[in-house]
This record gives C-alpha cells, sequence and structure tokens, in this order.
C-alpha cells in the first residue's frame, strides 16, 4: 500500500510540477519542489529528502528552496531537537491566491463591461445600421460567468482550509 501511494505520489509531482512550471514560469526543478512540498502537506519536507526523491544535486535543491523562500511560495519550521528545517507550502498562499484570482476576474470584468457598454453606444446611434450593429452576447453572457466565479471563490471559507 505504502509503495502504491508513493508511485502515486510520484506521478502526482510529475504531473502538478507540470502545471505549476507552464503556469507560473518556474524552472521545473523549482516546481516539482513545490509540488513536492504541496503533497507533503503540513508535516513538511526536509531537503534531504527532496534530494533523495526528486534526483537533483545538492547544490541544485538548495537554490530552488531559497528561491521558493524568498518569493515566499514556502516556509519552513524547525523541530526542538532537530536541526533540520521542514518546508511547507506559506500559510497564506491560498488566500492570497483566491485574492489575486478575484482582483484579476473584477479587472477582466469592468474592461469586458466598458467594451460592451461601448458597443451598446454604437448600436444605439442612429447611424448605425443593422449589419454594424455589434452582437452583446458574448459579453453579457461572459460578464454573468465573471460574476458566477467571483461570488463562488469568494465564498469558500479560506481560513477553515487545513492542508
Amino acid at each position: 500500500m505504502k509503495k502504491n501511494m508513493c508511485s502515486k505520489k510520484s506521478t502526482l509531482v510529475e504531473k502538478l510540477g507540470v502545471h505549476i512550471e507552464s503556469n507560473n514560469g518556474y524552472s521545473p526543478v523549482a516546481s516539482r519542489v513545490l509540488a513536492y512540498i504541496i503533497l507533503t502537506g503540513k508535516t513538511g519536507t526536509t531537503f534531504e529528502d527532496l534530494v533523495s526523491l526528486l534526483c537533483a544535486s545538492k547544490s541544485t535543491i538548495s537554490t530552488q528552496l531559497n528561491y521558493l523562500t524568498d518569493i515566499k511560495e514556502i516556509e519552513y519550521f524547525t523541530k526542538t531537537g532537530d536541526r533540520k528545517k521542514y518546508y511547507v507550502i506559506t500559510s497564506n498562499k491560498i488566500k492570497s491566491h483566491i485574492s489575486n484570482m478575484i482582483q484579476k476576474w473584477e479587472v477582466e470584468k469592468e474592461l469586458h463591461q466598458e467594451v460592451r457598454d461601448y458597443k451598446k453606444e454604437i448600436n444605439d446611434l442612429e447611424t448605425t445600421t443593422e449589419e454594424e450593429k455589434f452582437d452583446l452576447t458574448f459579453h453579457n453572457n461572459y460578464i454573468q460567468f465573471l460574476n458566477q466565479a467571483i461570488t463562488s471563490i469568494s465564498k469558500l471559507n479560506v481560513d477553515n482550509i487545513n492542508l
């Protein structure tokens, strides 16, 4: 059972790592480090674990841990009597990600509203022929979608998320 979970975790580290790499522009190793830390959870993972499990050099793992710490993606804690650092996802990372997502959607919604309102003004001009009129369906539907997405994600109670 444990070996099967280890295999699943390795597969998921790679899949999540590729996703992180393509969406955040991180290096392949930084993306895999972050993916592994995400999948390890609140118990944290050590430098030694990452070197061993990701099959990367000590200097590479060290560089990526420093980078991810500097950009506040991860943080570490220590245990009494243990000199090792245990790396975990930064505690407010999900809250920050959700806030950024909402902010991006709000900006996009406002832009679509302005474009839609402009097109509506053109449509309402007496000189605009039927052939010149804009179809506003996409903008209306997209604005409605963004409103629903913003409302839904805002309802998440991120304070109770236990990773």
